[in-house]
């Protein structure tokens, strides 16, 4: 990835993020998934974040994001997770009165990506979505 530029500004501020649904869940697979991968993408467009790399387990999320320095990471996850629960219950009704109004769970994980290489995180992102997809299709729908 490319320096970015703002006006005054170059930068690449890169993180890997990791947050999970409320009592980490194992909810997220199906039209649900597909959904929040939308939803996700959708929203990061919005603020001008750039997706580098991003799996939906079964039971997590992990992102690795190029956020811009004028958005502190703090604020941008306060925006995604509240957004996305109120798009998540808009087109999923059905959850909303199970963890009373919160999908996903208070804190995340978030590193810098700077000591380790662009691509050791994206295999990382890829090894964890290869395990959850292998976790899905060993569990039943309800």
């Amino acid at each position: 990835m490319d320096n970015k530029s703002l006006s005054h500004t170059r930068w690449k501020c890169q993180y890997h993020i990791v947050f999970i649904p409320k009592y980490r869940k194992k909810v997220l697979y199906g039209q649900l998934k597909n959904d929040i991968r939308d939803i996700i993408s959708t929203l990061c467009k919005y603020k001008n974040v750039e997706i580098i790399a991003g799996a939906v387990c079964v039971d997590h999320v992990h992102l690795s994001v190029a956020i811009p320095p004028k958005i502190c990471v703090s604020d941008f996850m306060g925006y995604l997770k509240g957004k996305s629960t109120l798009m998540i219950y808009d087109r999923h009704p059905e959850l909303q009165s199970k963890w009373n109004k919160a999908f996903w769970a208070r804190g995340y994980y978030v590193e810098t990506v700077g000591n380790i290489t662009d691509e050791a995180v994206q295999k990382y992102i890829k090894e964890q979505a290869e395990e959850s997809r292998k976790e899905d299709t060993r569990s039943t729908a309800f």
